[in-house]
């Protein structure tokens, strides 16, 4: 199976992406990956916007699934720091985290994302830092 069909097997066997969150995995391309999210009623904060953990989860799936397009077989990459700038508050309808890779090493890794709404508005961007973990070799086991 190849990377990019894995990813979407892995995405659509998620409980906590599929289930939970009601994340879609829109596109998945070498470096890129979005994702979206159908802001229903129960994704909005105390004041009625969509809540920023939300706009978190997005972002770190898209980065880290971007990452994930690139990673040798067995590899895997672990999220060591996401920042997220918040624009904009955003509400009930579409909204999809573009991931892509900035920069990609054997050991650390960077990428940023948008999260915009479903008429292209700017909510948020993020930044993200992975660590690479290489994969287990026969010795290892």
């Amino acid at each position: 199976m190849d990377r990019l069909s894995e990813i979407r097997e892995r995405f659509a066997d998620s409980p906590f992406h599929t289930a939970f969150v009601g994340a879609r995995l829109e596109r998945v391309a070498p470096d890129e990956a979005d994702v979206s999210l159908d802001v229903e009623p129960h994704h909005l904060n105390l004041s009625g916007t969509l809540h920023g953990g939300m706009i978190a989860t997005l972002a770190d799936s898209a980065t880290g699934l971007a990452y994930r397009t690139g990673l040798d077989e067995g590899a895997s990459a672990l999220t060591s720091s996401l920042a997220v700038t918040f624009l904009r508050p955003g509400g009930i309808g579409v909204v999809t985290a573009r991931g892509r890779v900035v920069k990609r090493g054997s050991r650390f890794g960077y990428a940023e994302a948008d999260v915009v709404d479903a008429d292209g508005t700017l909510l948020a961007r993020a930044t993200a830092t992975f660590t690479v973990l290489a994969a287990a070799s026969d010795a290892d086991q």
